[in-house]
């Protein structure tokens, strides 16, 4: 809406500005005269207040049934009192001198691009909604006596089975009645790991099956669903956080009541001096300079030019306010997987039995893993490959649904699974080597083990990986003083080993989806300002929820919206950029306040008259020459921004 209306009065106020003669006569020209010139400035300067100015009116009147007054009461006020007397002096009324058609266009031109800049910067909250909602399928296969039927999901009621096929979504939140497969969790949990669903185990609307097709008994539909409950946080939390009041309307708030105030005595007190016609003047002078152009591109154009200079260093900044508030944040809370970590596994450490190399265990592992597309089997080939392990060649390779994988390798079987597939074989791992493992289970480590036809013969841990970048993030804003927290779904021992490796001040561990929301409101409760860090759905509400939250530009698309501002890499090390330029630009956006501000405290008690003893008068047009001037110096004060270096790799 600004956009288009921009465009428009722009074109119809270069020939209101042109034929003003209040603008001829500063620069010393005279417009062509033909019949009807004289009506030009008048006929489009009214264009231009209804259209270009409707959005300002229409704000001005909802201000003030909310008895809340900011820019739009300012605008609005600068633009009637212009049109009215620019009309008055047009039509030869009182034998005014008040023609400011050409500042009444240049003012509703200057504030339409103001907002349109601003507007753009905003982002839409509405998007990480509509994220939500695309994880949800559009029909399900329901099965049915006569066999099954493809029906949209909103037909879907509690009771009914459906066919969930390998690679499919969920369409609603069930119970698995038939079948078994490995379910990709992630946009849910945001682990990455894939987690084993069987007969009478719950399974959520939107995650996957990922190998295997099962059979669904549908628990809950709708607004029911998990996700549905998730939407439901992100918009309670997205609406908690729109309240904020803009530094510029703050400013306009006050500017409209000194300028109310001043116009009021500045009336009285010339009317009282008996010339009734120059108290108008100076009243309607006074209102008119009260709104000064620069006011309305102080706050928009350091917001454009710190998105820009964001975005070069791979910082999308969605909402102004995010980047307002970061410069005033306590406590840094990080989601682990995917964001401190690199989310997937890697192969830590390898124990193998006497007599047996450890690189010859670590190439069997691999060769029986060599065609699974598991992540965890992708973990093994590749650390074989890092050693330039000698892969063997397997057949028959078969995946063993949630327990491992069995393959023949030179004539014997070999399996690689986990304890589960221990118990299933009936056999155990030597005393050794059990040892070994036991310390790996406990700081949390997933253990897979090697078995050769019926014997134990060694074993690998994998963990999550945490980024080389995550120690320098962590370091340098504790020397900034700032908290460092951590939450994520793992249990204890898991995260405690990584936030003792990372020197992390807070640990959240084994908290459930729905409740790292309620994590962030506990640290606010506390008085903190938070910034959130995550990568997946269910970081959605509590990236919301935060003051500032900040999505890993890698993870969901639902996580993105929900964030205020969005990283276009993993590195966390670019946290600290945000927090760069939030001080940059406050800086900037006090430095143009007060220079608009402060223009308008000198320069409306001028245009009132207070020095008319001593011979000096603000003119209506010297008045609007340095309401110019004064968007100039906001512009180029704006442009300095442009200094400030981002370097996310950068240690600080």
């Amino acid at each position: 809406m600004f956009k288009n209306r921009f465009w428009l009065s722009l074109a119809l106020s270069v020939p209101v500005v042109y034929f003003s003669s209040m603008f001829s006569h500063l620069l010393g020209y005279s417009p062509p005269v033909f019949p009807g010139s004289v009506w030009i400035a008048p006929v489009l300067g009214t264009v231009i207040f209804f259209y270009g100015g409707q959005p300002f009116l229409n704000g001005a009147l909802a201000e003030v049934k909310s008895r809340k007054p900011a820019m739009m009461l300012l605008i609005a006020m600068a633009i009637s009192v212009a049109f009215i007397a620019s009309w008055v002096t047009s039509l030869g009324i009182g034998g005014f001198d008040l023609d400011f058609w050409w500042e009444l266009a240049l003012l509703v031109v200057i504030m339409l691009l103001g907002h349109w800049i601003e507007m753009r910067a905003l982002g839409s909250a509405r998007g990480a909604l509509d994220a939500l909602a695309a994880l949800i399928p559009d029909e399900a296969e329901r099965i049915t006596e006569a066999g099954s039927e493809t029906v949209p999901v909103s037909e879907l009621v509690e009771g009914d089975v459906v066919l969930v096929r390998a690679g499919a979504r969920m369409p609603a939140d069930g119970t698995v009645v038939g079948g078994q497969a490995e379910f990709d969790e992630s946009m849910i949990t945001g682990e990455s790991k894939t987690v084993f669903r069987g007969p009478g185990e719950n399974v959520v609307a939107g995650t996957v099956a990922t190998d295997n097709s099962v059979r669904v008994r549908i628990t809950a539909v709708g607004d029911d669903t998990a996700l549905a409950g998730i939407q439901r946080l992100v918009a309670e939390a997205q609406a908690s956080t729109s309240k904020a009041q803009a530094l510029a309307d703050r400013a306009a708030a006050f500017l409209f009541y000194f300028a109310a105030g001043a116009g009021v005595i500045t009336f009285i007190v010339w009317s009282l001096l008996g010339s009734i016609p120059d108290a108008v003047t100076r009243t309607v002078t006074v209102l008119v300079i009260a709104c000064p152009h620069a006011l309305g591109l102080a706050i928009p154009l350091v917001i454009a030019i710190s998105t820009e200079q964001a975005a070069k260093a791979g910082v999308l900044i969605k909402n102004r306010m995010a980047l307002e508030r970061m410069r005033t944040i306590d406590v840094v809370l990080f989601d682990k997987t995917g964001t401190l970590t690199t989310g997937t596994p890697d192969v830590k450490e390898i124990a193998a039995s006497p007599g047996i190399e450890v690189d010859d265990l670590l190439a069997l592992a691999a060769a029986v893993e060599a065609d699974s597309e598991h992540p965890v089997a992708r973990a093994i080939v590749r650390a074989a490959g890092e050693k330039s392990a000698t892969i063997g060649r397997a057949r028959n390779f078969t995946s063993l649904t949630g327990r491992g994988a069995r393959a023949e390798i030179d004539g014997r079987i070999v399996y690689v699974g986990g304890p589960a597939l221990l118990r299933e074989l009936g056999v155990t791992e030597p005393a050794a080597l059990a040892e070994s493992t036991r310390a790996w289970m406990a700081r949390g480590a997933a253990v897979l083990h090697v078995i050769d036809v019926d014997q134990v013969i060694g074993a690998v841990s994998l963990e999550d990986t945490i980024r080389p970048e995550s120690r320098q993030a962590v370091a340098a804003l504790r020397r900034r003083g700032v908290k460092v927290a951590m939450i994520t779904g793992d249990a204890a021992q898991v995260a405690e080993a990584i936030a003792k490796d990372l020197s992390i001040d807070e640990v959240f561990a084994e908290v459930l989806p729905a409740d790292k929301d309620k994590k962030v409101a506990e640290l606010q409760g506390r008085g903190l300002k938070v910034a959130m860090v995550g990568d997946g759905v269910n970081d959605s509400p509590a990236l919301a929820r935060a003051d500032v939250g900040i999505a890993i530009g890698a993870g969901t698309d639902v996580a993105m919206e929900s964030a205020g501002v969005v990283l276009a890499g993993n590195d966390p090390r670019a946290v600290l950029s945000i927090i760069d330029l939030s001080k940059a630009s406050y800086t900037k956006m006090w430095q143009n306040l007060i220079w608009a501000t402060g223009y308008n405290v000198l320069s409306v008690p001028l245009a009132a008259g207070v020095l008319a003893f001593a011979g000096f008068v603000l003119s209506p047009a010297a008045g609007a020459v340095l309401m110019s001037l004064s968007t100039i110096i906001v512009a180029l004060n704006a442009q300095l921004l442009r200094r400030v270096k981002l370097n996310p790799a950068q240690e600080r």
